[in-house]
């Protein structure tokens, strides 16, 4: 009966329908203590404090501090996500290659990478001597902390399904993962932010024409070397965090072998469970869907710094401004997560993205700094949302996969992985084509006041793009098959497998 996943229709009286050993089985399930749910989380948190630096702040930083033109930053942009993209699945397939050591079959390769991570996110923010080269070094630097970011967070991702067996464990590890991840932006933004947003006042051109003055001539000699020195300043804060929280991670978090495959000595290959996992509809819709919704707040997390410093005249603002939403988010995470128990996953993903459109369109058209405060606080609704919904949905998809493949062990890292690929992929490409934009446009690197069509094509990409993307997600994810009938089914038929 509950071989076949989605394919039969079984209501929610099948929790009812437990065998005397699934109700046993489910009595011992291990519970996940706070502490292991804590370091747990801690563990994802320094990823998401660099990952908020480098989403607000590469792009202005490579414009106006490194000082390479639109189209090379653009470049180094596109490059380096579709670098990291193509990176995923590879890191996925030496997972599932990996064996079993002491301490795991994931954890190793995050505690290996971390040091070499560290290095590479610090050299990313140097800005070398040498001014021809210096887009063949933020090239070869941004894909290299690609690279090793990936080795990072594909293992990571997939631990989720290492810590128990019980769904509601795993909700409530990714719910604490989710609080600690967006407390870990907000943290990458406040650390980022603090440190450099003084140097990005517009005190320099006070005393000069504001079309003509540039943070890279003699005038401006001085304020390029204190950006120089404050990126370097955080870039070393935001990679002690990270070497500390590994450690917390490490020392606190236990990884489970998998209990629900068959113990089989045949080992399915790695492209057979490509192909399984890319015929399996549920994760196919639910990856499209995020696809789009992650490329609508990339275009605005992205572009949201140089919308404040050239189109809406909050230069002196942002770094609050960007405080704001993240606080919001980390706030509103714990009532999304009743949300979702009380009203399903589906339901939640739906009010809770729709949320920013109104608001991201009303800063668009309304500029001033009480608009701007009083839909940080909207959007942080649907930020909490958009990091939430997604990594809890997809362990529903891997338990419907396990149900229809019992024999197939091992996958999990196929899921995380490519998951990770399409969204960062498409998020690299919005990225890239939007700072090419600005290239179209005409940006003047380095300038105090940039020319109206860059202003225009800034309010583009916060407000009208980003709307028609969420749009397109959220009319996908309508055709999401994983009801809470089913996952409640999906639950009862894994426990008698156990």
């Amino acid at each position: 009966m509950c071989r076949g996943s989605l394919f039969h229709n079984v209501g929610p009286a099948a929790e009812k329908a437990l065998s005397p050993l699934s109700f046993f089985l489910r009595r011992t399930i291990q519970k996940l203590s706070l502490c292991s749910k804590l370091c747990f989380a801690i563990g994802g948190a320094p990823k998401e404090v660099a990952a908020s630096a480098t989403a607000f702040f590469l792009q202005i930083y490579l414009l106006d501090v490194a000082q390479i033109n639109a189209f090379q930053a653009s470049m180094v942009l596109f490059i380096g996500k579709a670098w990291g993209a193509v990176n995923d699945p590879i890191v996925g397939f030496f997972i599932t290659k990996s064996r079993w050591t002491k301490i795991g079959r994931l954890m190793p390769w995050m505690v290996g990478c971390t040091p070499f991570l560290v290095v590479s996110y610090i050299y990313l923010w140097f800005v070398p001597p040498f001014i021809s080269g210096r887009f063949i070094w933020y090239l070869g630097f941004y894909c290299l902390y690609q690279t090793l970011i990936t080795c990072f967070h594909v293992p990571y991702s997939a631990l989720t399904m290492f810590l128990s067996t019980d769904q509601k464990e795993r909700d409530s590890a990714t719910a604490y993962r989710m609080t600690m991840e967006v407390l870990g932006t907000l943290v990458g933004a406040a650390i980022q932010g603090q440190i450099v947003a003084s140097a990005h006042t517009l005190k320099h051109c006070s005393t000069h024409n504001t079309s003509a003055s540039y943070l890279g001539n003699s005038t401006g000699a001085e304020i390029v070397k204190s950006l120089k020195e404050v990126y370097m300043i955080a870039a070393g804060v935001i990679g002690g965090v990270f070497v500390i929280c590994t450690l917390v991670m490490f020392m606190g978090v236990k990884e489970r072998d998998d209990p629900y495959a068959s113990r089989t000595e045949k080992q399915i290959p790695f492209y057979k469970g490509f192909i399984l996992v890319m015929r399996h509809g549920p994760y196919l819709t639910l990856t499209a869907a995020f696809l789009f919704i992650t490329v609508a707040i990339q275009l605005v997390q992205s572009n949201f710094v140089l919308f404040c410093t050239y189109a809406a005249d909050l230069r002196d603002q942002f770094h609050n401004i960007v405080l704001t939403i993240l606080v919001s988010a980390v706030i509103s995470i714990p009532l999304w997560q009743w949300f979702l128990q009380r009203f399903g996953k589906k339901t939640a993903a739906f009010c809770g993205i729709t949320w920013i459109m109104p608001f991201t369109l009303m800063l668009v058209f309304i500029p001033n700094v009480v608009v701007a405060y009083i839909v940080a606080v909207s959007s942080g609704l649907s930020v909490a949302a958009s990091l939430l919904l997604p990594w809890s949905m997809l362990p529903d998809v891997v338990d419907d996969f396990r149900l229809a493949n019992p024999d197939s062990k091992g996958h999990e890292a196929i899921f995380y992985s490519f998951y990770v690929f399409f969204t960062k992929f498409a998020a690299g490409i919005s990225l890239g084509v939007s700072t090419l934009c600005l290239e179209f446009a005409g940006y003047d690197t380095g300038a105090c006041k940039q020319p109206a069509p860059v202003v225009y094509t800034l309010k583009l990409l916060i407000g009208g793009a980003p709307v028609v993307f969420i749009v397109t997600g959220l009319m996908i994810l309508l055709f999401y098959p994983i009801s809470e009938d089913i996952r409640l089914r999906n639950k009862v038929c894994l426990e008698e497998l156990r």
